[in-house]
């Protein structure tokens, strides 16, 4: 993603005959923008950038409380770098074009409550074919590990350790962080193994863990359709792959996780991007609303949070 960053930089600076301090503007906003991608949205490549994620990112700057001057300067850079992109070919639209109104307020990430992920997983579970254990295995995994979906798709069948409970996230090859499974998701892989996967690979060689019906690696965009299917029959709205990453967190701590736990197993960089969570954890309790977001009383959602503990990188 760097490098599309550099080539931008270098396009634009001759072209516009810009000063050397507004490409130093540019750059700092868009790795600013870059860095937020990776550590919110788990974002490894600028094929994958939606509207969602540019109004995600103008809410992430009003929360940190920077000026409207500074927002629309950031945003004016982000606009210009998305339609390199689309004219190198990287993205098909320029999302900036497609762009909502922006969120006004604080950047709240959005969770449903431990009933609502119950019943996506029911509705999951009622299809025995090999899709339908591939599916359940995969969502009691994304809500049990809180991982990205871009982590989720990439796990390999060796990066699944069940006799100890653990599955290896790779996002960073050079330090892969060890995440505990539960009981309930080292039984849903467990059978996904031994009676999905083998009916949905076709070569023996093929190392993805999720597969597709053509025996490939299950994509990012693939398990958003799939959830989309499970949401609409379960009756749960506006789901999308990271609500379920937010609803780990927001349980997670409701459940008395330590917010270095939390940090660790989400992989965040700086604790300040796990910081969000405690706050609006804070604010649900004094909400009268907020009760729906971190209800404990389903004994489903503390099978779920159980074993969230550290593990050694080993």
């Amino acid at each position: 993603m760097q490098e599309h960053i550099d080539t931008f930089l270098v396009s634009v600076g001759k072209e516009r005959g810009l000063s050397a301090n507004t490409v130093a503007a540019y750059r700092n906003d868009l790795e600013q923008f870059a860095a937020f991608l990776g550590s919110t949205h788990g974002l490894v490549s600028w094929a994958e950038l939606s509207p969602t994620e540019l109004a995600d990112f103008i809410a992430y700057l009003r929360q940190r409380q920077y000026a409207e001057t500074t927002v629309a300067r950031k945003l004016a850079a982000v606009k210009s770098f998305c339609q390199f992109l689309k004219e190198q070919g990287i993205l098909e639209a320029n999302p900036a074009d497609r762009l909502p109104s922006p969120k006004v307020g604080r950047f709240t990430p959005r969770a449903i409550t431990p009933e609502e992920v119950t019943a996506l997983i029911t509705a999951a579970s009622s299809d025995p074919s090999p899709e339908g254990l591939r599916d359940r295995a995969m969502l009691v995994t994304l809500y049990a590990t809180g991982m990205r979906v871009s982590e989720l798709t990439a796990l390999n069948v060796g990066d699944v350790d069940l006799e100890r409970g653990l599955v290896r996230v790779n996002r960073n090859p050079e330090r892969p962080r060890w995440v505990p499974l539960n009981p309930e998701a080292v039984a849903t892989l467990q059978e996904y193994l031994q009676t999905g996967r083998p009916l949905l690979v076709q070569r023996p060689d093929e190392p993805a863990l999720f597969l597709n019906h053509r025996g490939s690696r299950l994509t990012r965009q693939g398990f958003w359709l799939i959830l989309k299917q499970y949401a609409d029959q379960a009756g749960v709205p506006e789901v999308t792959p990271h609500t379920l990453r937010h609803s780990f967190a927001l349980h997670a701590l409701s459940q008395g996780c330590e917010l270095r736990e939390l940090q660790r197993i989400l992989g965040h960089v700086s604790p300040a991007t796990t910081l969000v969570y405690q706050q609006l954890l804070q604010q649900a309790a004094t909400s009268p609303d907020g009760r729906m977001l971190t209800n404990p009383a389903s004994g489903y959602n503390e099978a779920m949070t159980q074993g969230v503990t550290i593990v050694p990188h080993d």
